[in-house]
């Protein structure tokens, strides 16, 4: 196998370092004038909320997600909007030609004059088209076919990949302008590179989904600029993907009433309270070992709970098939969602259902007991907000004048007083 070498050639112009001219003298904060305009305003509400209010100009921002999970499509609806909005986009693909871009655009409706297309792989082309237009913004989809004909290494090598972008990073901190770099992702779920792109750019995003699921969430891991972990919802329809504007509303809305096995856990993603439904089922087992099927929850806090179930509660789980869902496709990793996600499982072992009216919040120790969580107003207020009158929630503190009043909390220690309150009511 040929192994490919990075070429190390010398700038001819060594007085740019970064995109600013030698010598750069240090500046006191004072000193440093940041303009009026910090933030370019994005149509797309959700993209601008992970976003962290809009992009920031000079910034270099990444975008990753599975193949046909919708990062295109977002890409183009964003430039298009933008450019409709704020003025000229430059749209470079390496992937697709100008009339397929064009056909795409015509089926989500989008008209937009100051969109400029360019079908283009060669990293100098782009860079003097770049220079030409002077765009608000240019999207490149994707950095993976994008290449330097100077340097001795195929398209989507970490050599070439992590030269190009490192050259882009230095046009967008020079001109001022903001670049979206799109990115595939391995099969282990990084971005291609290994991850040698997410230390060059300013902001890393996530379009994460089922494929066979209509929502997706678009998910920020790294923000410069702005809070991390925050999160937009979308839904995928035939005209391209839509804001969702209450997620946890169309996340409940085909949940089945007064069904064993399911409960409404309140998770936060960054700032953003969501209320999901998570669905267990118990199955005496035909095998000597027992499966934990886990699907949007991750397997070991399956088997934590599981143990706590068994040892601490005496529900028989080891000889019990389980499996826990996630309704909509998302996935869940913060602990407040554990104490849910026991109800469920409880509900499911003894075939009967939780109020339809009780949303649950709460994180399992390995003891029983039920620890609080963080943002516990938000949380209740958007339970509030859905409908629900009723919450579980770990024993409270003195300090609970910030939650809402309009409702019922009922507080447990333990899981055993959990179980009491809201499942087995007649049990000691």
């Amino acid at each position: 196998m040929e192994e490919h070498k990075e070429q190390i050639r010398r700038s001819s112009d060594r007085r740019l370092v970064n995109g600013a001219e030698r010598p750069n003298a240090p500046l006191t904060l004072a000193e440093i004038d940041t303009g009026k305009d910090i933030r370019i305003p994005v149509p797309i509400a959700e993209f601008s909320r992970v976003l962290g209010g809009g992009l920031v100009p000079g910034s270099l921002a990444l975008l990753g997600g599975e193949p046909g999970i919708g990062k295109s499509t977002l890409v183009l609806e964003l430039s298009a909007l933008l450019a409709e909005a704020k003025g000229s986009v430059l749209y470079v693909s390496g992937e697709e030609s100008a009339k397929q871009i064009k056909l795409r655009a015509d089926r989500l409706g989008l008209k937009a004059p100051e969109l400029y297309l360019l079908t283009e792989t060669d990293l100098d082309a782009i860079i003097e088209q770049v220079q030409t237009l002077d765009p608000l913004l240019v999207v490149i989809d994707s950095i993976q076919t994008t290449r330097d004909v100077e340097l001795d290494a195929s398209p989507g090598l970490i050599a070439q990949v992590r030269h190009c972008a490192t050259k882009l990073q230095a046009l967008a901190k020079s001109s001022g302008i903001s670049i979206l770099m799109v990115g595939h992702v391995t099969k282990d779920g990084n971005i291609a590179g290994p991850r040698v792109l997410e230390h060059i750019v300013d902001v890393v995003l996530y379009l994460e989904g089922d494929p066979f699921q209509q929502y997706r969430l678009l998910r920020s891991v790294k923000n410069r600029f702005g809070a991390t972990s925050e999160v937009g919802v979308f839904e995928m329809r035939g005209s391209g993907l839509a804001q969702v504007e209450n997620p946890s509303e169309a996340f409940l809305e085909e949940r089945l009433i007064n069904a064993a096995g399911s409960a409404i856990a309140i998770t936060m993603e960054g700032t953003r309270p969501l209320l999901i439904e998570l669905q267990a089922l118990t199955n005496p087992s035909a095998f000597g070992n027992p499966r934990r099927t886990p699907n949007g929850i991750n397997l070991n806090r399956l088997l934590l709970i599981s143990a706590v179930l068994s040892k601490r509660i005496g529900l028989k789980l080891w000889e019990q098939d389980i499996f826990v869902n996630v309704i909509g496709g998302l996935k869940i990793s913060e602990p407040a969602s554990d104490l849910a996600m026991a109800m469920a499982i409880a509900s499911s072992y003894y075939d009967r259902p939780l109020p339809a009216d009780l949303a649950i919040v709460g994180e399992v120790g390995l003891s029983g007991e039920v620890r609080r969580v963080g943002q516990l107003a938000a949380r209740l207020n958007e339970a509030l907000k859905i409908g629900f009158k009723r919450a579980l929630v770990p024993k409270l503190g003195r300090h609970t004048g910030d939650l809402p009043a309009g409702i019922q909390l009922i507080e447990a220690r333990s899981m055993v007083e959990a179980l009491r309150a809201v499942l087995l009511p007649e049990r000691d």
